[in-house]
């Protein structure tokens, strides 16, 4: 029995959508739904690697984000304050007139590290955050 294709639909800044239509046509897609159905698969893959992460870690946040939208960047702020006690250091420069990036460098817990990276995301006005770890090695 093959597998039942269900339609959705889904509303795109337009210029979101040609910068996915043309690395589609780069990558030799054949269709954009075949796109999307590859990009909703690397995001549960993201997600799946996310719910592993464990035990004590070293870790950086990496953050784009729209700072002329308003509440981003005081948002921002009172979530990195609930976690100061695992954050060592960030770095936070201008890329362009409205747009800032930010890396938050910090150590502590996985699931606590990856709880602050997801609350990070889910930010309306951050438009790109990349999680880095590394596990904390132990001297034997």
């Amino acid at each position: 029995m093959g597998k039942k294709l269900m339609r959705i639909g889904i509303s795109l800044p337009g210029e979101l959508l040609d910068k996915f239509d043309k690395t589609l046509m780069k990558r030799g897609y054949s269709s954009r739904s075949e796109g999307i159905r590859d990009a909703i698969r690397t995001y549960n893959q993201h997600y799946e690697w996310m719910k592993q992460i464990r035990g004590s870690r070293s870790a950086t946040i990496s953050i784009v984000y729209d700072c002329s939208k308003k509440g981003v960047t005081s948002t921002l702020a009172e979530i990195q304050h609930e976690y100061v006690d695992m954050i060592s250091s960030s770095v936070h420069f201008h890329m362009e007139e409205d747009l800032c990036f930010e890396v938050i460098i910090l150590k502590g817990e996985g699931e606590q590290i990856v709880d602050l990276a997801q609350r990070i995301l889910s930010i309306k006005g951050v438009k790109h955050s990349r999680l880095t770890t590394v596990p904390e090695e132990k001297n034997e």
